[in-house]
Formats: structure tokens, sequence, C-alpha cells
């Protein structure tokens, strides 16, 4: 980018983060999927991907723990104008489900739009799927930006053909372990039972903020023994309270994970002060700078980060402010830009305390 200054401002039509990049010339590649059907709280999670785009022209590019990110290339693909069509069809017919509480048994009309539902969400994600190993294929790295977090399986599938076995880091306030939730195969509430049930390339699950969830969900989690580790944010919040450094407890969750992982980021895994009209909001949650200082424990002990999603950023209803965006925004360019240096494509600034191994650390 010989042309380009990265102090100035950001043009109005310019791509992700006010970068000039083309997809060729890009390192990583971000997929946006304008999807939400079967989300039953607060809706908007479809409108994410655009809302991130216009506000990332607002984040200065300097960042102070990697150098020069930007300078790998940053692309954002255009939304497809086929899944918007998906998601308002299978939205209209997944309504008429949650309004009647799931409960579709011996309803012909419900059963049917069940059915609609699963099979919009099963298209869904064969295209996720044929766009991801597209883009693997290609030498791109992969930022998935959702959307509900039902978007990534597809992706999840696409890299598992490719990768024969690597780990999952699941930021979030919910499990997501529930069996079809409300009749959906598909739904956002069943995204991490669906990758550990159909994705055997998946070897380890390791959830953290986690602190709104089912008896099912919980006792599905203990069934599946050492697959899954999971941090509740309650056991991470006494273990603050009876002083343990969270560099510690960071380090305790690094452990947990192989050497290669994806990061599933849902936005409603931070506090709700930093994604007040994310869909399902919950009170605790992780700090932005906690989050973000478990990934960079994360890459500076060696593990390389595959890819990610980010899910769940919804933008204020009333358009009285665009918090939402600014917040995910800056969490897509932290994890790009740590997603490049666990790559060895950007290089971490400094030396020294930010190199460590783990404690109990795994091969």
């Amino acid at each position: 980018m010989p042309d380009f200054d990265p102090n100035s401002p950001a043009a109005e039509d310019s791509g992700i983060f006010g970068l000039p990049d083309t997809q060729a010339a890009a390192a990583l590649v971000y997929l946006p999927v304008p999807w939400e059907a079967t989300t039953s709280y607060g809706a908007g999670a479809s409108q994410g991907p655009a809302a991130i785009l216009a506000a990332s022209r607002q984040v200065d590019l300097f960042d102070g723990d990697v150098l020069k990110p930007y300078a790998c290339g940053l692309h954002m693909l255009p939304e497809s104008r086929q899944v918007r069509a998906w998601n308002r069809q299978a939205q209209a017919a997944a309504q008429k489900v949650i309004a009647a509480g799931g409960e579709a048994a011996g309803r012909p009309s419900l059963l049917a739009a069940q059915r609609r539902v699963n099979a919009l969400g099963g298209r869904l994600n064969a295209w996720v799927r044929a766009e991801t190993g597209r883009l693997l294929d290609a030498g791109k790295l992969v930022g998935l930006v959702g959307g509900d977090h039902s978007t990534p399986y597809g992706a999840l599938q696409a890299l598992a053909a490719r990768t024969p076995s690597f780990g999952v880091l699941h930021f979030d306030a919910h499990c997501d372990l529930r069996d079809a939730y409300e009749g959906f195969r598909w739904s956002h509430a069943s995204i991490m039972r669906n990758v550990l049930e159909d994705i055997p390339g998946v070897k380890k699950l390791v959830q953290i903020g986690i602190r709104d969830y089912c008896e099912q969900e919980y006792d599905y989690a203990r069934a599946q023994g050492s697959r899954i580790k999971v941090f509740f944010d309650g056991d991470l919040a006494r273990r603050r309270f009876a002083g343990e450094s969270w560099d510690k407890i960071s380090g305790r969750i690094a452990a947990e994970l192989p050497r290669t992982l994806w990061i599933s980021f849902d936005i409603d895994g931070l506090d709700p002060r930093f994604c007040p009209h994310t869909g399902t909001p919950v009170p605790g949650g992780l700090d932005f700078r906690e989050a973000l200082y478990v990934i960079e424990k994360v890459v500076c002990s060696g593990r390389k980060i595959l890819g990610f999603d980010l899910n769940e950023v919804a933008p204020d209803p009333a358009r009285r402010d665009e918090w939402d965006a600014n917040v995910g925004a800056r969490l897509l360019y932290k994890l790009s830009a740590w997603t490049l240096a666990s790559q060895g494509r950007a290089r971490i600034r400094g030396t020294g305390p930010r190199h460590y191994s783990i404690a109990g650390d795994r091969a």
C-alpha cells in the first residue's frame, strides 16, 4: 500500500477499517453473514456486519500490541443478497414457532414452519462452508462476522475438512449446548452442541464467561468429559475476589487449549455495558480488556489461531447511538491483529514479558 496513509481519515467509500485492500491482496478476509433466523429475544444481529463495517472506519490503525496488523491486508466481502433473502424467509417462519413457545407437536402449520427454518439453515451452512473453503484454499485467513451465533457452523466444517485437529476457544454468556432449541436444528442456542456432535476434528472446546445455561446443557458438558472445559463466570469472579490475578486465570485458560484453535466470540460474553443491544444480554461477563488479555496469553504461549468468528453484535434499534458497533469493530480489529501475530504474519510489539510459556502447558 505505497500511497496509503494509516494516519489519515477513512474515505466514505473505503473498505473495512478504511483500508483499500482487495480480496486478492488481503491476508485476512471477513465473511459477513447477515442471519438471525432463530433469535427469540432481542433482534438486530443480522444488521451487525453492516454496522461493524460502518463503525470500523473510525478505528485508529495503530495498535499498541501488534505492529501494523493492517499492513497484512484486511478485506470484507460484500453481503450476500441470497443470504439476506434466506434470512427474511426463515425469520418469518421461525417467529410463528417462537410465538408458540416452540410447542409445535400436533400443529401441522408450526411443524411445517420448523421444517422450513431447518431447511434454510442447512442451506446457509452449506453456503458458509463453501465460501470459507474457497477462501482457505486461496491461502486466506477467515474471520466470519455474524449474524447470530449459529452462523460459524459451516466455517468450522470447512476448517475441519482441511485441518485434522484443532480446538475452539468460545467466549459467551451462554453454553450454546441445547439440543435443537424450540425445534430448530440450527439454533443459535445449539451451535456448540452441533459442532461437538458433527465435527470430530474439534478436539477441545474451552468456554469462558458462561453465566446463563440450563440443566440439560450443564449435564451435557459434564458428560463430554475432558473434551469440554467451562470457565463459568461465577467461578472466575470468585477467583478474582479471593485475590487470584487475571494473569494467572488467563494462563489456566490458555493451558486447556491445543496448539491450534479457532476463536468463536459471541459479544454477549462481555459485560452488557459493552453490548447493551445484543440479543440476549446477561449481567456479569468479561471486561473488554480481560477478554483481550486471554487472547494475548493464548498467542504469546505459542498457540496458533486458525480463524475466528464474531457474532451477536446488534445496533441500537432506535439509532440513538453506535456503541455496540463501535465495540464490535474494535474487537474485530484486535481479533485480527492477534490472529495475524499468531500466524507469524505480524510482529508483536516489544520483547520479554509478552513471550512466556504456561504452567501445565499442553503439547
